[in-house]
């Protein structure tokens, strides 16, 4: 019996990490719960980091001493791209803050997004890059709103970057 449950539960959430297509919107809130969520968010929930989207497992927590940075934007909106387009956009991140920025990892929302980042440290006063990379082309017409979360040594972390892109 536990074993047909295991089974179960693996295909339910394995099923759930495969697909992109028909996804257009996605929301969570401040604990990073999706919206559309009717569980409360549990201690764990609001002091770990949050798991956006179908993540199966969580993203490091960073270890090193905490910095503060500027974004040159968080959302960028590709404007009309054709179905099976492949775009990219460049994301600025400056290191305000008095302590090396190292971002350990990048989590897009869904496999149709690639990231690239800057793996060595930044800096204080520095500048690196995140490039988010979207494939239209398991997408229908339409809107998408896509994101990934920035984890990395910040006090309120993951950042959250988000884009749109209007298939036609």
């Amino acid at each position: 019996m536990k074993k047909t449950l295991s089974i179960i539960a693996l295909s339910i959430i394995g099923f759930g990490l495969v697909s992109c297509k028909k996804e257009t919107t996605e929301t969570t809130n401040s604990a990073g719960v999706n919206a559309d969520s009717t569980a409360a968010p549990t201690q764990d929930s609001l002091t770990a980091p949050a798991v956006s989207g179908d993540s199966a497992a969580a993203a490091p927590v960073s270890t090193q001493p905490t910095t503060s940075i500027a974004l040159s934007e968080s959302n960028f909106d590709f404007g009309k791209i054709k179905k099976g387009d492949k775009v990219n956009h460049v994301y600025e991140i400056t290191n305000t803050g008095k302590n090396p920025l190292v971002i350990s990892e990048v989590k897009p929302g869904c496999g149709c997004t690639a990231p690239e980042f800057t793996k060595d440290p930044i800096l204080p006063g520095k500048k690196g890059q995140i490039t988010l990379s979207f494939d239209s082309s398991s997408f229908d017409a339409g809107m998408v709103n896509k994101y990934a979360d920035v984890f990395a040594n910040v006090e309120k972390a993951p950042i959250k970057l988000t884009f749109t892109a209007n298939i036609q």
